[in-house]
């Protein structure tokens, strides 16, 4: 699992029984550090009943501590069964650590970790230093307590308040979650207002002119004929221009642009867990029908990178180049993944060559990493004389 798809996975319940392995994997790493009332317990020092319940004893804490934290840092849990949880972590890490000795002192750093990943940093300030106390009041009861505070407290201070800030992080990453799901939101909102006032205004004068003229057609019927067969012309002919004005409306919404499918991409390959480098600026100038081919080309590449190449990365870049034929806009979109699996070029390839043609374009492919054969990277060029703007 790279870095993006763990970002898109932070603050939501695992979707998959890998990424729940994932991430138990994470929490229960930590717990490395219960070798020392595991060895404590493994030594024999203990009566058998006292062995059996510190075996028990310390199952039941690392059970509350991984359903506490595995669970919090997915979907926030009811506050008072945060702090029932913390309250008997704590309890239990005291009774332990009273009961068996010095190396159970470690369970403190435990609870700092937990109050740290589920409670609010106004409450997790003081608590973290709260419960660093008591870990030096019950170490200094015990023997060389120098040893044992000066090599718990700074865990415990240092995972506490480490935590706090993962717990933060994992917060600005719902409230950006929500913030992006508000804006693809009011943005479909705006451009159904935009398709209702270019429709009102394409049809709505037509629409009451044709009404118009069928009412005065009817009038006239019975007795002037001639007249009204004048009307009736016209209404043919305003119905005929409503109709060319909405097929070249339509024709406007479905045309693919650059900068809506470099966006489009964006979104495509963050949803698929693949790093993408791609331009924020498109050419002026550009005409219409090279651009559209282009945004075509850059929509079935990007589709071929999230289906078939099981890539991490993809880079899209955009400039333009001199070459013996005349000045070219140049569209590359490279990917690190398999590379290519056949040797006959696929539908959307032909698709993509058949668009080019129109436009006296051309498309070329290769391996990424032509030393390895790794990757696939395609080239789509068309002819282009304008200045271009920036696209770092």
């Amino acid at each position: 699992m790279n870095e993006d798809e763990m970002s898109v996975g932070l603050g939501r319940p695992p979707a998959t029984a890998r990424r729940a392995g994932v991430k138990l994997l994470w929490i229960g790493i930590w717990l490395a550090f219960m070798s020392a009332p595991v060895k404590d317990l493994a030594d024999g020092d203990h009566t058998p009943w006292a062995t059996a319940l510190g075996v028990f004893g310390l199952l039941v804490f690392v059970g509350a501590y991984l359903v506490l934290v595995f669970r919090h840092t997915s979907k926030a849990l009811d506050p008072f069964r945060v702090r029932a949880s913390l309250a008997f972590l704590g309890a239990l890490a005291v009774l332990l650590s009273l009961t068996f000795g010095t190396p159970w002192l470690v369970l403190f750093v435990y609870v700092s970790v937990s109050v740290g990943a589920t409670l609010p940093l106004r409450t997790a300030r003081w608590l973290i230093p709260v419960v660093t106390a008591v870990l030096v009041g019950i170490g200094a009861t015990r023997e060389n307590p120098r040893e044992i505070i000066t090599a718990l407290v700074f865990p415990a201070l240092l995972g506490g308040f480490a935590m706090t800030g993962v717990r933060q992080m994992i917060r600005t990453t719902i409230q950006l979650r929500e913030a992006r799901a508000t804006v693809a939101q009011l943005a479909a909102n705006e451009e159904r207002l935009r398709l209702a006032r270019d429709l009102h205004d394409l049809l709505g004068h037509s629409l009451s002119l044709i009404t118009l003229k069928s009412e005065l057609a009817g009038r006239m019927l019975p007795d002037q004929p001639e007249r009204a067969a004048v009307q009736v012309a016209d209404i043919e002919q305003v119905s005929r221009q409503a109709l060319v004005d909405v097929r070249s409306a339509v024709t406007g919404y479905r045309r693919a642009t650059l900068p809506g499918e470099l966006a489009g991409a964006r979104t495509a390959l963050a949803a698929a867990g693949i790093t993408a480098q791609i331009p924020t600026d498109v050419p002026e100038g550009l005409p219409e029908k090279p651009e559209e081919v282009l945004a075509w080309g850059l929509r079935e590449a990007v589709t071929n990178v999230v289906r078939h190449s099981g890539a991490h990365r993809c880079t899209v870049t955009l400039a333009p180049r001199q070459t013996l034929d005349g000045r070219v806009l140049e569209l590359t979109v490279a990917d690190d993944g398999r590379g290519a699996t056949g040797t006959q070029p696929g539908n959307g390839l032909t698709g993509i060559v058949e668009r080019l043609a129109t436009v006296e374009g051309t498309l070329t492919t290769r391996a990424t990493h032509p030393g390895s054969g790794k990757g696939f990277t395609m080239v789509l060029s068309v002819p282009f004389e304008s200045g271009l703007v920036s696209a770092e």
